[in-house]
């Protein structure tokens, strides 16, 4: 499967919600086995790191939120050993408390 195309910036009036919603499809699009980050997953939605950050932080629990992280490799505090559980039964190494996205990123 190839990743999304970017949707460039969110139409003008687009509500909160639309593009919570767009930021979850972006990230179930994300396979088991590989991460993707903030960043990324903003610019295929159009929007910035922390916009995203917010919308998986806020409701963000039925979609693979663990498969996002930080332009580091790093996660954050509050979800750091779930976070680290949850992808290392999917296969991901972590290293020295940071994901390898050389090896593991998407898209």
């Amino acid at each position: 499967m190839s990743p999304p195309a970017p949707a460039g910036p969110p139409p003008p009036g687009t509500s909160p919600l639309d593009v919570d919603e767009a930021v979850f499809d972006v990230v179930e699009r994300i396979p088991a086995g590989r991460v993707s980050t903030y960043g990324a997953v903003g610019r295929l939605v159009g929007v910035g790191p922390r916009r995203v950050a917010r919308a998986l932080s806020q409701g963000g629990g039925a979609v693979p939120w663990h498969r996002v992280v930080r332009a580091d490799g790093s996660v954050a505090e509050p979800v750091r050993v779930e976070q680290f559980a949850l992808l290392a039964a999917e296969g991901v190494p972590v290293r020295s408390g940071r994901i390898d996205l050389s090896a593991v990123a998407w898209p």
